[in-house]
């Protein structure tokens, strides 16, 4: 398998699950900007999408969309318990919990990226963004993990959404059930491995 990807966007999530899972995979790097790969390669000619994340398989085929890649991961090693087994109610939750952080979390950090949206919208996004934040840290408060104390690609793709907060300069100290959950993620080993592959962290960092 070979996952491509940007570094730190949406695309660290099945990179994040990918090496939870201990499967055997490439990555390559996409500039988003030129539509180059790191090999050279136009990357409008390999995606559809032409956006990342892309997860090619052994067999060719293409799977897109985050929380679809993050999925098709976890079932590859379920011994890895990533997600709850299909067909079960906690499988649903999980499928909640993948929904929500896309629609009314990534979402809404997206448009703050893009410094002309207008300082109107940038309040209102701003604002929705930290109404998610309460939501998810409430939804936290004495659980290790969003589903409990299993780490699951919902954690993955939840780190992932909330480490923008650092790139967008937004303080997310009011949260602190928050702050220890993004320290608690990070230093799992598999996350630090990611992290440092994607240079997201320095080698000699804490």
């Amino acid at each position: 398998m070979k996952l491509y990807y940007a570094a730190g966007t949406c695309s660290l999530s099945p990179h994040i699950a990918l090496s939870e899972a201990g499967l055997d995979y490439e990555i390559e790097r996409v500039d988003l900007k030129t539509k180059q790969t790191e090999t050279g390669k136009d990357y409008n000619e390999i995606s559809e999408k032409s956006a990342v994340p892309l997860l090619v398989l052994d067999n060719g085929e293409h799977v897109t969309e985050g929380a679809v890649i993050v999925q098709y991961i976890a079932d590859l090693n379920p011994d890895a318990k990533l997600a709850p087994a299909n067909g079960t109610f906690e499988r649903v939750r999980l499928q909640e919990w993948l929904n929500y952080i896309s629609s009314e979390m990534h979402k809404s950090h997206f448009p703050l990226f893009r410094k002309n949206c207008g300082e109107k919208a940038e309040e209102v996004y701003l604002e929705k963004v930290k109404k998610a934040y309460s939501y998810v840290s409430e939804k936290l408060d004495g659980k290790q993990y969003l589903m409990g104390d299993q780490f699951t690609v919902a954690d993955a793709y939840l780190f992932t959404v909330v480490n923008w907060s650092n790139f967008l300069n937004i303080d997310i100290s009011p949260w602190p059930v928050l702050v220890e959950y993004q320290k608690r993620v990070a230093a799992r080993p598999a996350v630090q491995s990611v992290l440092k592959a994607e240079g997201l962290l320095k080698e000699n960092a804490a």
